[in-house]
Formats: structure tokens, sequence, C-alpha cells
């Protein structure tokens, strides 16, 4: 299973590829499996310095069958950024274009580990709860009588995935005029919606040259 990434798209920015892993965590999870792939849609959290391009952790309800055949198996994580539609209206000569999509999406993969672990499965929920509950007026803890604690616990199973190769497609209107990008990035703001408004942010931030922003372009 590859990326179709034609050059002008690929992206090579780890920075970027962090940030997007990091601000859309809720992942699709694929393992190859007989008689069809196993299919997962969890949060994940990235761990750098681990591997090629750090590691991957999370975990998968006890009652979903992913877990038990997902252990040494080759997985795919895949990370959906902001994406929106893009009319061809919104370009200088719009009777030579098609309607299209600007996205951001990486393809994180490796060995599947799971690790049928209380202790390992209680420090991923913990990782998990500090990344979404840090910042709130008023944190939730994870605060129960220890039987309910460990029940609770004892229903899900921990797994990590160690990154061996990523694959990066940011389709931002790189091929396309300056003009034209900047049309786009403006009816994007326009389109009052957050995923528009985002992938408005992620061509002015990536799919616009350094030297183009510097120059007020």
């Amino acid at each position: 299973m590859s990326l179709y990434t034609p050059a002008h798209f690929a992206g090579d920015d780890r920075a970027a590829v962090a940030r997007l892993m990091h601000d859309h965590p809720f992942a699709t999870l694929i393992t190859p499996g007989s008689p069809e792939p196993l299919v997962s849609h969890v949060p994940l959290l990235l761990v750098p310095g681990c591997e090629p391009h750090g590691t991957l952790i999370g975990h998968f309800a006890r009652a979903n069958p992913h877990w038990r055949a997902a252990h040494d198996a080759h997985s795919i994580a895949i990370f959906l950024g902001p994406h929106a539609y893009v009319s061809p209206s919104w370009y200088t000569e719009p009777a030579r274009m098609v309607p299209t999509w600007n996205y951001a999406v990486v393809h994180a993969r490796g060995m599947l580990e799971v690790v049928d672990d209380a202790g390992v499965a209680r420090g991923t929920l913990d990782l998990l709860i500090q990344r979404f509950e840090t910042g709130r007026p008023a944190p939730w803890r994870f605060e129960r009588p220890p039987a309910e604690r460990d029940a609770l616990v004892g229903g899900i199973v921990a797994f990590r995935l160690r990154i061996k190769r990523i694959d990066v497609k940011f389709k931002l209107s790189q091929n396309r005029s300056r003009e034209d990008q900047l049309r786009v990035i403006a009816a994007l703001q326009s389109e009052g919606y957050a995923d528009a408004t985002a992938t408005a942010a992620w061509m002015q931030e990536y799919a616009i040259p350094a030297e183009a922003k510097a120059s007020g372009e």
C-alpha cells in the first residue's frame, strides 16, 4: 500500500510532520489481515527520539479483535490533517480548471507491538489523559477505587508502533501560480468553517516559499 505523491506535493519538513501528528492525533490504524484488513480509529501520541521517526503509542479496546492479530504485524497509521474543497471559480482562469481538494496527510509505517500488560496500559492511558486534559480549566483525573480502576484499565490493551517510514503528502496548491495560491487562501479564509480556515493557514505556512512571504507577496 503506497501513497501516490507527485513531487510538488511531497513533504520533508519533519517539524511540519510532527505538528500534523500532534494537532490531528485521531488516526486510522490499518493492519493487513485475512480475509480483510483490520482497521481501527484511535488517538495516537508521537514519542520522539526512538527509531528513525519516533514511536506512536495508543491502546485498543480489549473487545476489539484488532489487537489479537496485530502483534509484530506491519501496520500503517494515517493522520489526516486540514483539508478543504477548492472551487475552480477561485482561480484566475476558472474555465480551464476543475474542482479539487487541498489536504495534508501523513502515513506512518512500522511494526505494531501489542503489550498486554496492566502497568503499560495504565501508563499509556495516563499519557493520553495528560495530553488531552492539560490546559483545561478543570482537568479530569482518573481517580477511582483500586478495584474499579483496575477493571477499567483491564478493558484496554496497549500498543506501540515504532515508525520505520513516513510518507507525507501536502497537497496545498504548490503546482499553481502565486496569484492563484493567494486567491485560494483568501477564498478558504472566507468559507467560514474550521477546516477551510486551517487549510488556508497550512497553505500560507507550507506552500508559499519563505522569500515570497518575506516580500509580502
